[in-house]
């Protein structure tokens, strides 16, 4: 993976910033990164993070509505941002020629955005529009990581539902916008990441010119959101209006990503033993072989591995038919983490798997936008962004042994079993 050199720098008024030039192609793409995800919500204002995600593109205080989406592709570029359990991001990627606009429009709205009793309650309906399509009006919405979380965690920051609760975001107000943007949105509470076809010299100056005059906050306090490891099985239901078969949603508590990598790590190479392509053991074995299941998964975390800080979670997903026995599908999944337990991965079958995963990293650090986004995400998390092109080389370190630790230490008595139901099944259930 081609190590790009990073340049770092901070301003007086605290942002952090990291410049990655690549002279492969005439683009550049820009990233701020924001402290602050749905882990910090307060109670009664679910869904408040992505919520403010939304108003962050309703214009500025210079800017109208729909001038960032009109600067941008205007200028050829596209642009998104996205909520997590820890952070917020909001990039562009544009023809370098353009970058100066498009720091003049991450420092324009991390200035002043435009805070509207119309805004917000337009963006409050797009939010629930969302929700519908993706969550409420579709077979498995939610799952696993609106429905798993209450299972597997008992605190709130944890536990409850990032997208949000419709009487939560109806009752959001324009001074809860104001507070949370103060606290959250403040110049050293976030990381600014430029990469691609640039000079240095040239983009520090831009970047001071744009965000020099920033005005300065506190940087807000970040708690720990750690709780106790399960120390018994752990159980919910939910009924899907919508889900042909039943599911299941296995989770488990897994070591600190940020503390303690290598031992996570092992647990992100377990999960592709277990479930990458059909030849993998769950596939192999749940589907083709014994027909228990229509559909499995397994991966670290509950979007993707290494985007949040402790606690994050083992995550196993299993679709199958109404006629199977749950029991029996949870006997078949336990024996083979028995069995890697006890025995670990084949030498050969370990080696394809980092393979395959390794290669995979390769194809994202070769995307700019994807580039840029971890670099700013693992600055933030981890303080280091070299971290994402050092993945390949952690994870050929990771062993036989290291995994066989990691499928011992997934036990039943300390996980959460979430089973969804068809709402059909429920029914005659009853």
């Amino acid at each position: 993976m081609v190590d790009h050199q990073l340049h770092r720098f901070t301003l007086p008024n605290g942002l952090r910033v990291v410049l990655a030039p690549d002279d492969t192609a005439p683009v550049v793409a820009v990233s701020v990164h924001y402290d602050v995800g749905f882990r910090s919500e307060p109670e009664g204002r679910t869904g408040f993070a992505h919520l403010f995600e939304h108003l962050m593109f309703q214009g500025s205080e210079s800017l109208g509505k729909l001038a960032h989406f009109r600067h941008v592709q205007g200028s050829g570029g596209t642009f998104n941002g996205s909520t997590h359990q820890d952070y917020t991001d909001y990039f562009e990627m544009l023809p370098s020629a353009a970058l100066e606009r498009a720091l003049f429009l991450e420092a324009d709205r991390m200035r002043a955005p435009k805070l509207t009793e119309e805004n917000l309650r337009n963006q409050v309906d797009v939010v629930k529009e969302e929700i519908r399509l993706n969550v409420l009006n579709r077979p498995y919405g939610g799952f696993p990581w609106i429905l798993l979380p209450p299972v597997l965690f008992d605190t709130f920051p944890n536990a409850h539902n990032g997208y949000g609760d419709f009487t939560d975001l109806e009752q959001a107000s324009v001074d809860d916008c104001a507070a949370f943007f103060d606290t959250y949105y403040a110049p050293s509470n976030a990381v600014l990441t430029v990469a691609g076809h640039l000079d240095v010299a040239k983009t520090t100056d831009l970047v001071h010119r744009h965000f020099g005059d920033v005005p300065a906050r506190p940087t807000p306090v970040r708690p720990s959101f750690a709780e106790p490891v399960p120390t018994t099985e752990l159980r919910g239901t939910h009924v899907d209006a919508h889900a042909p078969l039943p599911g299941i949603a296995l989770g488990y508590r897994v070591p600190d990503p940020v503390t303690d990598l290598d031992a996570y790590l092992a647990y992100v190479v377990l999960s592709q033993v277990l479930s990458d392509g059909d030849s993998s053991r769950l596939p192999h074995r749940l589907v083709h072989g014994e027909a228990l299941a229509i559909e499995v998964g397994a991966g670290c975390g509950l979007f993707q591995p290494l985007d949040t800080r402790d606690p994050d979670a083992f995550v196993a997903t299993i679709i199958h038919s109404s006629d199977v026995e749950q029991a029996r599908v949870l006997a078949a999944f336990d024996d083979e983490l028995e069995i890697l337990a006890s025995e670990g991965p084949h030498v050969d079958e370990l080696a394809r798997v980092t393979a395959r995963w390794t290669s995979a990293l390769h194809g994202e650090h070769d995307r700019l936008i994807s580039r840029t986004l971890a670099y700013g995400a693992f600055e933030l998390l981890h303080g280091r962004a070299e971290l994402s092109s050092e993945l390949p080389e952690l994870i050929g370190r990771v062993t036989v042994e290291h995994v066989a630790a990691a499928a011992k230490a997934l036990r039943p008595d300390a996980r959460a079993v979430l089973t969804v139901e068809p709402a059909a099944s429920a029914g005659d259930a009853l």
